[in-house]
């Protein structure tokens, strides 16, 4: 539910994941792919039909392993290995991890009805962010063992991906004007929100679009982020392949600073964009009626109910 804020592409630096799929930008890289159940449950609790979560679970593995195989071009020995990894991690997110988001859904389904405030919305989003840290945690030994085996044509791979990763980011956001910017980020809030709620009426959009208007979003600054942390993997990738007993050591202290940028003033911008999600989610969460709410109940008991089923639970 949106009780947890909706975000911008400067916050989605953190994940490009599940609050982070919308927009859908900026990223860890190949991190991100091993972590793919957080952008998949997370986007399918953004933007999806309900039927949507049982299905993209199901199909994450693969979707997955083709991820990781578009950033590094996998050979037929690391696939196999990279599978049964992948299969692995599902399977303990599926029995550690999905009945929490059920019970969390639950939670929320008591929330929607109520009005909300950004410190209640940034609860949620923490509660969020905690998970995605435990899939990170146990994603680490697999990318660590694909480090150790990347070729140098594989490098080269991966920074043509990231390049290409580059030029979308700024054909997105660089390369239009501030108005056109502010729309982008205006529509891709109004599917969130109408994903949720149903349609918003006028005076509601005219709320989403003041927010937009005064988004501290700046993507000059969010794009150096990212190259610094795209030179960053590789050069952690690089160095857990040249030491493996230091490789899991390595790669968590580079994913410690994508969360914790060590660049001047950025973590302060990033919790700043963090809290005007907050704040814009609560402001739009108290406009909205009855009926609108009885419309995001409905929608989070289907996920609920999608995800009982996934691990068993009626």
């Amino acid at each position: 539910m949106h009780t947890f804020p909706a975000t911008t592409p400067g916050h989605c630096l953190n994940a490009d994941t599940l609050s982070c799929r919308s927009p859908k930008i900026i990223a860890a890289e190949l991190w991100r792919a091993l972590s793919l159940v957080t952008a998949v449950l997370l986007t399918t609790l953004l933007l999806g039909a309900c039927s949507t979560v049982r299905l993209a679970y199901s199909q994450a593995p693969t979707l997955g392993y083709w991820w990781i195989d578009s950033f590094v071009d996998l050979s037929d020995g690391q696939s196999v290995g990279l599978r049964q990894d992948i299969d692995d991690f599902f399977e303990w997110h599926a029995r550690e991890e999905l009945p929490a988001y059920a019970e969390r859904l639950q939670q929320w389904q008591t929330l929607a009805m109520s009005d909300s405030n950004p410190d209640l919305a940034c609860s949620q989003f923490t509660v969020l962010q905690q998970a995605y840290l435990r899939a990170i945690d146990r994603s680490v030994e697999p990318l660590a063992r694909l480090a150790g085996q990347l070729t140098p044509a594989q490098w080269s791979h991966l920074q043509r991906h990231q390049g290409k990763s580059n030029r979308a980011f700024e054909g997105d956001w660089l390369n239009i004007s501030q108005k056109a910017r502010q729309e982008r980020l205006l529509d891709k809030a109004l599917d969130r929100y109408e994903s949720l709620y149903g349609d918003l009426t006028p005076a509601q959009i005219d709320t989403l679009r003041a927010r937009v208007q005064r988004s501290s979003f700046d993507p000059k600054r969010v794009q150096a982020e990212r190259l610094r942390r795209q030179t960053d993997l590789l050069g952690s990738l690089k160095a857990a392949k040249a030491d493996p007993p230091q490789a899991s050591k390595n790669l968590r202290a580079w994913h410690d600073r994508v969360m914790q940028s060590p660049t001047p003033g950025f973590p302060a911008y990033s919790q700043q964009l963090i809290r005007e999600g907050c704040e814009q989610f609560a402001a739009l969460h108290n406009t909205t009626s009855a009926k609108q709410r009885l419309h995001a109940v409905g929608v989070l008991k289907g996920y609920e109910a999608d995800l009982r089923s996934i691990f068993g639970q009626p």
